[in-house]
């Protein structure tokens, strides 16, 4: 029986229907504060849930991998069922359940069929999960050995050393500075009770929202998202994040890494979630590193000089200013070639902006690749979650074509300028010998 269940799960998952270009997005607050953000998808019998709580690594504090490993912790035993309970019952009603931690962000997610005889049990699980988790410790002690593993491992990860040390260059002492996964000292030092604490403090209604996308109407919407938070308590938002402090000057920083290519990262604190630049700087970096090999940076980088196979550059908006990252990989003894044409190629755009067949042909991209980013529920509650999240307005699905097709030439110069400066980049190499 467990086997037909999944089996029917993974059939609809592989024939997921796309829905509509605009979903419309309804949205209420529970009872006890928590913030729903529902969109009605009858075209598949199955329902997918995200609860977000303001409880990422952000909240850390001086406990590194706190939030990480308490997202790790939930369904390793809850209201007495151990891990091996819990995975045994979610396959036997051919669901999909998780928990993960971000930097912003944690997140529990559910997604079921919509048969009452899979879909109740499926809630109730969940239910019990989120609300009753006992973080036992012999389950602790096991996480943290593999956690203190993955710390091993990203040692021997060029990536991984140049993004730890990239974001620290970027933000100091900021809480976005700070490695998601902690550090060997900080790790060892985490007690279940510290779980707990932070489990209590932001898995709160008041602190929550819950995005759903599925075969049901909004009463049976709103029914849903009072079982799933029901039992939480209502509790307090967290509390505001600092501001991140823009960078002063540029820096640099050479790691040596026993590797035949270098990993390059540069660049400087971006822009946030809802941020009036947005749709301009998006469009403006489509055309300058984030459309593949036909930007500009792949063009000189790669099509040109042959230094590097992948060159790009990306916004990563985030509550508070996240970063605004080039980067790329090439042979040691080319790096610093690559770093120049980096840095002349976005300082040649920030000061001419694109050409106006760059501009029409990164619309065009867009703007008709836009529909496959709405192609599944999955898809569509992701985004349920980041515009509640983020306070986005309800209509942000609706305009995001005509604000990309709004955009202007003058408006990408204007907003690069005020923006961004290469002359206050972060620079992180990590590669070579000694």
């Amino acid at each position: 029986m467990r086997i037909k269940h999944f089996t029917i799960l993974i059939t609809l998952l592989l024939c997921s229907a796309p829905l509509h270009a605009s979903p419309a997005i309804q949205h209420w607050q529970t009872n006890n504060g928590a913030q729903v953000y529902f969109v009605a998808a009858p075209e598949l019998p199955m329902v997918d849930v995200q609860v977000v709580f303001d409880g990422g690594a952000a909240r850390d504090g001086n406990k590194g991998g706190l939030a990480t490993m308490t997202s790790a912790m939930m369904d390793e035993g809850a209201a007495g069922m151990n891990a091996d309970q819990i995975a045994e019952a979610t396959d036997s009603v051919g669901a999909a359940m998780g928990f993960s931690s971000h930097q912003d962000m944690a997140v529990a997610s559910l997604r079921s069929v919509t048969d009452p005889q899979l879909f109740e049990p499926a809630v109730a699980l969940f239910r019990k999960v989120l609300s009753q988790p006992d973080f036992p410790e012999q389950a602790l002690e096991r996480i943290r050995n593999n956690m203190l593993i993955g710390l091993q491992a990203k040692k021997q990860q060029p990536a991984s050393l140049a993004r730890d040390a990239y974001m620290l260059a970027l933000y100091g002492n900021h809480p976005y500075g700070q490695p998601s996964s902690g550090n060997e000292e900080s790790l060892n030092a985490l007690s279940r009770e510290d779980l707990i604490n932070h489990y209590q403090q932001f898995y709160v209604a008041n602190n929550a929202v819950i995005a759903i996308v599925g075969d049901l109407d909004r009463s049976a919407a709103e029914q849903l998202a009072n079982r799933i938070i029901g039992p939480l308590p209502a509790g307090a938002p967290a509390p505001t994040l600092p501001e991140v402090i823009p960078l002063n000057n540029a820096s640099e920083q050479r790691i040596t890494h026993p590797s035949s290519q270098s990993h390059l990262m540069l660049g400087q604190p971006g822009i946030k979630r809802g941020d009036e630049d947005y749709f301009v700087l998006y469009l403006g970096n489509h055309i300058l590193g984030g459309s593949g090999l036909t930007s500009r940076i792949s063009d000189e980088i790669r099509e040109k000089r042959g230094l590097s196979y992948s060159a790009y550059s990306y916004f990563s908006p985030m509550r508070g200013l996240g970063p605004y990252t080039l980067g790329l990989q090439t042979k040691n003894a080319s790096v610093n070639e690559a770093l120049q044409v980096m840095r002349e190629t976005l300082t040649e755009f920030r000061d001419n902006g694109p050409t106006a067949e760059e501009l029409e042909a990164a619309k065009r991209n867009i703007t008709g690749g836009f529909p496959l980013r709405l192609g599944s529920n999955k898809k569509i509650v992701e985004y349920l979650a980041m515009i509640g999240f983020y306070q986005l307005p309800l209509n942000y699905l609706d305009n995001f074509n005509d604000k990309i097709n709004a955009v202007t030439i003058a408006q990408i110069k204007d907003a690069y300028q005020r923006r961004i400066n290469p002359d206050k980049l972060a620079t992180i190499i990590v590669g070579g010998e000694e």
